[in-house]
């Protein structure tokens, strides 16, 4: 689709974003957290979800310009992303980073955007392999560039990779990331983080009727017994420029369902709260298969996942209208006591599960765009 044809409009340039929910005033007064229980060293929400993820966007820019998430139509050479003094420094988001962690965090995973495009990104991984109570350091990446700099992050503490890839066909793939880029460079990528240790390594794959539902069967039979669990994602309506319709969902037990026709699969059980993919596995041992069915069969009860983007607001859904500025008090002065007692306050009033009233929305209901606090 060409700009300027029938599609989703473009949010306007000073509002793209949804408002800011600052409780910090200019005084760097700090309102008490509304609840018993908001300053123990582990929140918990209203619906009983300790925080136990932390996501940080380090970029709001991306390479790809993938239908689903950053259409050209929205994000085309126009559009104004985040001026670099509005973004969090690696020292700023260190120590929100141990803010979250003093509240029940166990795991960090660096988004985007595509976090690759961060300058020196290996830096921030150092410093947060650092953090005492870090169980977890993650990375989600479109493996454009991770060829290049997958042994350098390991190096740096960085312990996971995840990558996405929604084909092996070239022509099916090109059409997605809309920017013609390679599979065989993500492969590379993909190849290079095995070697460097990064594992397990995970491949998501987003799958959309009418687009890549072919490429499910190639996907698994390409990297069965290469140690990469590859997991099928249900297309979301994440954000409002994507265009999403119900009709474009490939259910998961639909993608199940072709799988199990072809090869001998088992169900895995969950080992911890909050793992968002059923988990399946060949028999003869040769890796895993997983599904996220945030459409079909909703897991909110159960997301303990928090978000920070890049220019440092806290947002306690993938599908959230506001997020609560740290940033701001961060950079007046606030304290640490101050900032913990704003990111508890905030965790321990939510009640967000989206994808169980998924069906109140409405096409104009404002959500957060992926693109800017990752998946």
């Amino acid at each position: 689709m060409t700009a300027g044809a029938e599609g989703p409009p473009a949010p306007p340039r000073d509002g793209r974003y949804p408002p800011l929910v600052s409780p910090v005033g200019p005084d760097r007064s700090v309102p008490l957290p509304p609840a018993a229980g908001a300053t123990s060293p582990e929140a918990t929400d209203r619906l009983a979800r300790p925080m136990r993820d932390l996501r940080i966007s380090v970029t709001d820019r991306c390479n790809f310009r993938c239908t689903y998430c950053m259409p050209k139509e929205v994000y085309g050479p126009q559009h104004a992303f985040l001026p670099r003094s509005e973004i969090l420094t690696f020292e700023e988001t260190l120590r929100l980073a141990r803010v979250f962690v003093g509240l029940g965090v166990r795991k960090l995973r660096l988004t985007g955007g595509e976090p690759l495009l961060r300058r020196d990104l290996e830096r921030l991984v150092a410093l947060l392999a650092t953090v005492p109570g870090v169980e977890d350091l993650a990375l989600t990446t479109n493996g454009s560039a991770l060829a290049a700099q997958a042994a350098v992050l390991a190096r740096a503490g960085l312990r996971r990779v995840t990558v996405s890839l929604d084909a092996l066909d070239d022509a099916v793939f090109h059409g997605l990331n809309d920017v013609a880029f390679p599979v065989a460079r993500v492969l590379e990528g993909i190849d290079a983080a095995l070697a460097a240790g990064l594992s397990p390594v995970k491949v998501n794959t987003v799958v959309r009727r009418g687009v890549n539902e072919g490429e499910v069967l190639p996907l698994v039979a390409h990297f069965k017994g290469t140690g990469v669990a590859i997991r099928f994602i249900e297309y979301m309506d994440v954000g409002t420029t994507n265009g999403w319709r119900l009709d474009d969902v490939v259910p998961a037990k639909e993608v199940l369902a072709r799988l199990r026709a072809a090869l001998d699969l088992e169900p895995v059980e969950p080992v911890h709260q909050g793992e968002v993919a059923e988990r399946w596995r060949h028999r003869d041992g040769g890796g895993e298969v997983g599904f996220v069915t945030s459409v079909t069969s909703p897991f909110c009860k159960d997301c303990v996942r928090a978000r920070l983007s890049a220019d440092g607001r806290l947002f306690t859904c993938l599908f959230a209208e506001k997020g609560v500025d740290l940033k701001g008090p961060l950079r007046r002065g606030a304290s640490d006591d101050d900032l913990r007692a704003i990111v508890a306050s905030a965790w321990v009033a939510r009640e967000d599960r989206y994808s169980e009233l998924r069906a109140l929305a409405t096409p104009s209901t404002p959500r957060v765009e992926m693109s800017y606090i990752g998946g």
